[in-house]
């Protein structure tokens, strides 16, 4: 339990040091704020037009789309304003050698590594979490309960899944930009109605890509209030974090220092 507790005091230590450093440039800190949003809020249009035109499609309407988008954007938001190095960045330091650095602290490698950064635009997707929750008018309080603790298990699941796809890098070489791609498919499909898929395609939703555990099934747990459900996200959650975790030590154990001297401030 200690252990524990001092893990806990270490990374809020870190998330208290990457905001505090972000703040520093006031004027890039809020541009970057504000351009999540309106790129998020670009996206969205496509669907309010889209369900102006047709409609409820297989269950789904505009109301459903702002429960989707609320708890996929907090949540990516949670993710990535905490544990910014899976945002593509662990690839990279994978690939780049730069793994040196963390090893030499007596703490958690992963732990130290996934949580040293933080994405300044992830408050942006955080902000228009909160806003797409406005619009659903789910305001009694099990069901803002569940929209916080639903995004709370999107960010496990969205960073546990990064860290699969940045520890490529150990078997495959640099795998920044497949790493990339991976996070963002599964982001985009998970922002799509779980409906619209079905045979294979669906299938991957919830296994090799799992964007319904970040979209879709939240958005029924929601409507439903359905509690074994919710326990089965959470034991997802969980599982995706083990083997993420094994992979990742399992890749450690074939890393090779880059020899590289960095600064680091």
């Amino acid at each position: 339990m200690n252990r524990l507790k001092n893990e806990l005091n270490f990374l809020k230590t870190l998330a208290g040091i990457n905001l505090a450093s972000a703040m520093e440039y006031r004027a890039s800190f809020l541009s970057q704020i504000f351009g999540m949003m309106i790129n998020n809020g670009i996206y969205f249009v496509f669907w309010l037009i889209f369900f102006d035109r047709f409609g409820t499609i297989r269950g789904y309407n505009i109301d459903e789309i702002y429960l989707l988008f609320a708890i996929v954007t907090f949540g990516y938001g949670i993710a990535y304003m905490f544990a910014g190095n899976t945002s593509g960045n662990l690839a990279y330091l994978i690939a780049q050698g730069r793994l040196d650095y963390y090893l030499v602290f007596p703490r958690n490698v992963l732990l130290h590594v996934v949580f040293s950064r933080m994405v300044v635009s992830a408050l942006g997707d955080l902000t228009f979490g909160v806003v797409a929750y406005l619009f659903t008018g789910r305001f009694q309080p099990i069901e803002i309960l569940l929209f916080l603790l639903l995004s709370v298990l999107v960010a496990l699941v969205l960073i546990a899944f990064a860290i699969l796809a940045g520890s490529l890098a150990f078997f495959m070489g640099n795998s920044q930009q497949a790493s990339h791609q991976l996070n963002m498919t599964l982001l985009t499909f998970a922002l799509y109605p779980n409906s619209l898929f079905s045979g294979a395609a669906r299938f991957m939703l919830y296994t090799i890509i799992p964007a319904a555990f970040i979209g879709s099934v939240p958005v029924q747990i929601i409507q439903e209030r359905n509690g074994l459900l919710l326990l089965g996200l959470a034991g997802a959650a969980l599982v995706l974090w083990g083997v993420a975790t094994a992979v990742f030590y399992t890749g450690l154990r074939r890393y090779e220092s880059g020899s590289a001297i960095n600064v680091n401030v």
